[in-house]
């Protein structure tokens, strides 16, 4: 039987297989597209060949595969507006991945439910396992000073990488919520973002908290066992907090699940893979930490492949007046008070403070002026009074002078910049995915209907 004879067999074969085959090569471009997936798309054969294949099927991930080489069976994936279930296999030759397959599932309804049944329990297990509040995006992040702006200029960049990202900064600088934005950017965002803080969990019990734990593993085991954060996390993002804290021994653990991409339950035999992006974050030197041997040098630059630093506050205090607006809303409406505003020279004071513990501390010091202070304005003696001394240290340049221009309030300017920068962002959005709504509220990371809020609030027509 010679090769043509072989090929021609093998094309007969997808053609007439009743799933919708699609194969791409390896640049990603399509190199086969059976009748099935055509009737399907309503795409025609010619149109598709030759094409890389994120410009004919949607929410694909094909391209995904061919460069991680980790099979996906059994995924969810919306096409023309369906939840279809699909399968994604690598093709190796000399261990390179040279193609993938790709296979949309139209039958076998018992197989189905299957499938469906263990993502139902996947989704549920997520749901008690993770955070339930909304995420936060990079637009979300206050501040319009010069090291804030470089700061996420670089994440967005980091963000359409496949690599890990290091982010490094001062205890309250927001380390997470950059972590979560890059999460929301990022070819894993329709993935689970999952966070640990492993300066949080006993050093006994990491690594069942990472890896999970087999039935019968230890004494008072769940029945069944337990998934782990690795597991919780594939297809999106794992966010490792506090990562200076994490014990040697659990680093060489984590190191090897880096490499190979495959992990083991306490108590198990058998691995399981992941295909997990990994974002971690410290405020200590693992520089140091490694010439003193307490954190390994090889994960250490398995980590550091993308470095993101987060200032402290005291280096962008002009980011300040619009966290103080911002922070000072919040909280009254969360205590559903009428907004205090702060006068020109309590600005002046919170403004010349060094802020060691950086937003957090701002946060709670916002907080403090609410909750105690009974007057609607709060005065620099206020401010002083909570900061328990008579005067903080003048030490940034900027004069009362200056301040008294502005209005008595920052609240009113401040919203109005919020929804300009708002409008601005869905404005360029939409350019960018020549005006595709469906695409632009992906990229926004919000739900179709609330672009379409947006679009009438503020009277863009598109």
């Amino acid at each position: 039987m010679n090769n043509n004879y072989s090929l021609d067999i093998l094309s007969t074969v997808l053609d007439s297989a009743y799933e919708g085959i699609v194969v791409i090569n390896h640049e990603g471009k399509i190199i086969h597209f059976n009748e099935a997936y055509c009737r399907f798309t309503g795409i025609k054969i010619e149109d598709a060949l030759g094409q890389h294949v994120t410009k004919i099927i949607e929410n694909t991930r094909l391209h995904h595969v061919l460069k991680s080489g980790i099979p996906e069976r059994g995924s969810l994936q919306i096409i023309n507006g369906q939840e279809m279930v699909v399968h994604r296999i690598p093709i190796r030759k000399n261990d390179q991945v040279v193609a993938v397959i790709g296979m949309l599932i139209f039958e076998g309804v018992s197989e189905l439910y299957k499938i469906l049944e263990k993502h139902q329990q996947k989704a549920k297990t997520r749901l008690a396992n993770t955070e339930t509040k909304p995420l936060i995006t990079l637009e979300q992040i206050i501040g319009k000073s010069e090291k804030i702006a470089d700061t996420k200029q670089l994440a967005r960049k980091a963000a359409k990488t496949l690599a890990t990202v290091l982010i490094t900064g001062e205890s309250g600088t927001g380390k997470e919520l950059f972590a979560q934005s890059i999460h929301l950017l990022s070819p894993f965002s329709t993935g689970p973002f999952v966070s640990v803080n492993c300066a949080a969990i006993p050093d006994h019990l990491l690594e069942s908290e990472l890896f999970g734990y087999a039935d019968g593993a230890f004494t008072g085991a769940r029945k069944g066992g337990k998934p782990g954060k690795f597991e919780l996390a594939n297809e999106g993002t794992l966010f490792l907090d506090e990562i200076g804290d994490m014990p040697l021994a659990m680093q060489s653990k984590i190191l090897r699940v880096l490499q190979e991409k495959e992990g083991t339950r306490v108590g198990g035999v058998k691995p399981y893979r992941t295909n997990t992006r990994i974002v971690a974050a410290t405020n200590k030197s693992l520089e140091q930490m490694v010439m003193a041997g307490t954190f390994r040098e090889d994960l250490y630059y398995r980590l550091n492949i993308i470095r993101l630093h987060i200032p402290p506050l005291r280096e962008r205090k002009e980011d300040i007046p619009l966290l103080l607006a911002h922070y000072m809303e919040e909280v009254c409406q969360k205590y559903n008070i009428s907004i205090k505003r702060l006068t020109n020279t309590a600005l002046v004071e919170l403004l010349s403070y060094e802020w060691p513990g950086n937003i957090r501390e701002l946060v709670n010091i916002v907080e403090r002026m609410i909750s105690l202070v009974d007057k609607e304005d709060i005065s620099a003696s206020d401010v002083s009074l909570l900061f328990n001394q008579s005067t903080i240290s003048q030490s940034l340049s900027i004069e009362a002078s200056d301040l008294a221009k502005a209005p008595l309030t920052i609240f009113s300017e401040r919203k109005k910049e919020m929804k300009l920068e708002e409008r601005d962002l869905i404005i360029n959005v939409l350019i960018e995915t020549n005006g595709n709504k469906a695409k632009a509220a992906r990229k926004l990371g919000i739900h179709r209907s609330t672009l379409y809020d947006k679009l009438k609030l503020h009277d863009i027509t598109m």
